[in-house]
């Protein structure tokens, strides 16, 4: 995707632009001309000077750590807990694993990271309302939260962290009684205009770069509608000359308005046993292809090209004969393969001839009889003439046995809006062709297009043949990681996975706290006395344990409503915070250890303790280390540099 963003070429992507963009950059800014093809792992660089966009995203995952560590340290100003939290971080193999590839995580970590580090710096110098210090940081915290979001959607967690905290902080502002409206108001609107209207722009601004150098025709053209593609230099819609009007007798091809729905298509494979007549399967395809071509004939006299030039208009009733196939398009009462309370569409016939149901009335939208069908402009129904239905696809993908291409039924209710259409292209030798330059869509009306396309996409991601995916409940317990390159046959094997010691601890710190925390409410409801020191010391500690795990939640939580395909990496914001929160509880205990001695060894008990975590933490990762530098051998083997501590069966390494 670097590549393409160097060469100029539209491409389609679940996730919103920026982080590809950085990592285009990086490698031009590097040296390199975009012209690796990334086919599969493990093929040769040869002389493409790739290491830049390793090095510009290694340079990002790295400063995760000193960012965690002034965070922390600006919610305790206690250096040991920043540097505990840090340490969880950088001796954490999956964060290391993450940070050495050319990736959006390690971009995505970092903008989360500066998000939560400018926040808190911003509520640091909340007793200075107004003044420059105050200004600079929220301006900066909305700037690196519009950056969080513009690297992928996830961003949006860390967005609701810093909402629901203004929310807080706002609602507080509104019990000083000694602030007047007018300087609530000011509070509001500066909220507004720094959090809320900053970041949008920030994002708009992104877009619009993101179309501009994204200008030429490339892969991601078929996901996109038609008036889309006719702003995209050597699109075969861009500055084209068609004919504008329909006639019988040209071949054209038909793009469903659902986002993404593609275009008609058939191939030369039958429905299988048990999904309806074993006739010829009618799909959307989002790639162009000459499967999508159609011919368009009258539906009450046989084709003939030599007769005089007839437009197709509202009303008329045709038949769409494939191309390559020579099959008609057909419906009947049988039920469609997925969606059993539509009818089944099908290619019927043989060399164009066919029956009564390969019908089908053209229908405008709002247009009188007579209106003639004209390419790209109109939006069209196709109402099938023996049962009434309308020709439809569904937001389903069909198996195998269907190519994973979308279904396409006849839906009986023909007010869906999933059952327009529109002619993308057209051929037709008879009828003069006319430009179509007016048909490039504005930058908002293409903003909105690709979000709808994206969030789409995102819902219906599936895995790859051999991916490794998992579920969220699978993630804090480190049950089981992603194989990143290497395999059973290579010297070297580079798996993701947390490191175990770190994973079990931050899961036990998390329990620890919450355990803690209902205690501590507890005992305030029931009035217990508390020293003044403890009482502050529980207060403040507990207050940003409180904000680092709604930040570990709002990252975690929201992937269980998901019905999307999911993978380890995607936990690794939440883990972010669940090792900041360790390091500020680690930090606590080691405090309330220390008052149980004699003031003369408090110090060293506190400090010893520091440094026996820190070195457990160091030691767990010398021993772990090879999930990311590379696994030798099999980890089973007595020879691996990983022997003896395969400890689940469900890592799979």
């Amino acid at each position: 995707m670097g590549s393409y963003y160097i060469n100029r070429t539209f491409f389609f992507d679940v996730h919103p632009p920026l982080g590809k963009m950085l990592i285009g950059l990086s490698g031009v800014l590097s040296g390199y001309d975009g012209t690796f093809a990334f086919d599969k792992p493990g093929d040769s660089y040869n002389d493409k000077t790739y290491v830049g966009m390793r090095a510009f995203c290694a340079l990002l995952g790295s400063a995760i750590a000193p960012l965690s560590f002034l965070t922390v340290l600006e919610l305790t100003q206690s250096i040991p807990a920043g540097i505990l939290a840090a340490a969880f971080i950088i001796c954490d193999t999956g964060c290391l694993t993450l940070s050495q590839y050319i990736l959006l995580d390690p971009i995505l970590l970092f903008f989360i990271a500066l998000s939560t580090y400018c926040l808190v710096k911003f509520y640091s110098v909340s007793h200075k309302p107004f003044h420059l210090s105050w200004w600079l940081w929220m301006a900066a915290t909305g700037f690196s939260l519009a950056c969080a979001f513009s690297v992928k959607f996830v961003g949006l967690f860390i967005i609701l962290l810093a909402g629901a905290t203004t929310v807080q902080d706002l609602w507080g502002l509104l019990g000083e009684l000694t602030l007047t409206k007018m300087t609530l108001f000011r509070h509001l609107l500066a909220r507004v205009v720094c959090l809320i209207f900053l970041p949008g722009l920030v994002y708009l601004i992104i877009f619009a770069v993101h179309l501009q150098v994204l200008n030429a025709s490339g892969p991601g053209d078929a996901h996109f509608s038609s008036q889309f593609q006719s702003s995209l230099l050597g699109n075969n819609l861009y500055n084209t000359s068609m004919p504008r009007d329909v006639a019988y007798g040209s071949v054209i091809t038909l793009r469903n308005h659902r986002a993404g729905g593609g275009l008609l298509h058939s191939h030369m494979h039958l429905y299988p046993e048990g999904f309806g007549p074993k006739q010829q399967q009618i799909t959307t395809y989002s790639y162009k292809d000459e499967n999508n071509n159609w011919l368009i004939k009258r539906a009450d006299v046989e084709h003939d090209p030599s007769r005089p030039i007839q437009f197709v208009t509202h009303g008329d009733y045709v038949r769409l004969e494939h191309i390559q196939t020579a099959r008609n398009l057909h419906s009947h009462e049988e039920p469609a393969p997925l969606t059993k309370q539509h009818f089944q569409v099908s290619g019927y016939g043989i060399n164009g001839s066919g029956d009564m149901n390969d019908i089908w009335q053209v229908e405008l939208i709002n247009q009188n009889a007579g209106v003639r069908i004209q390419t790209v402009l109109s939006k069209i129904k196709l109402i099938h003439y023996n049962t009434g239905c309308v020709l439809y696809t569904s937001a389903k993908w069909l198996p195998k046995w269907g190519f994973e291409q979308r279904e396409v039924t006849c839906n009986p209710d023909t007010r869906d809006s999933n059952s327009l259409w529109n002619v993308e292209d057209h051929v037709n030798p008879r009828l003069p062709n006319l430009s179509f330059q007016v048909l490039a869509p504005s930058f908002l009306e293409k903003f909105i297009e690709s979000h709808i396309v994206m969030l789409q996409g995102n819902s219906e991601l599936k895995p790859k043949a051999g991916e490794i995916t998992s579920q969220p409940w699978q993630w804090p317990i480190n049950y089981k990681g992603q194989l990143f390159s290497g395999g059973v046959k290579a010297a070297y094997t580079v798996y993701l996975l947390g490191n175990p010691i770190i994973f079990v601890g931050n899961l036990i710190c998390l329990t620890v706290f919450l355990v803690l925390y209902v205690i501590w409410a507890l005992l305030e409801k029931r009035g217990c006395t508390l020293t003044p020191k403890m009482k502050e010391r529980c207060h403040s500690t507990f207050g940003v344990c409180c904000f680092l795990f709604i930040g570990w939640f709002f990252h975690y939580a929201p992937f269980y409503t998901m019905r999307r395909v999911l993978y380890f990496h995607h936990y690794f914001p939440a883990m972010l915070f669940n090792s900041m929160l360790s390091g500020v509880l680690l930090d606590f205990i080691f405090q309330l250890v220390e008052d149980f001695f004699s003031a003369k060894s408090r110090v060293n008990i506190y400090n010893s303790s520091i440094v026996i975590s820190l070195s457990i933490i160091a030691h767990s990762f010398y021993l772990f280390h090879p999930l990311s530098y590379g696994i030798t051998t099999s980890s089973f083997n007595t020879t691996s540099n990983m022997a003896g501590l395969h400890w689940m069966d469900s890592w799979e390494f």
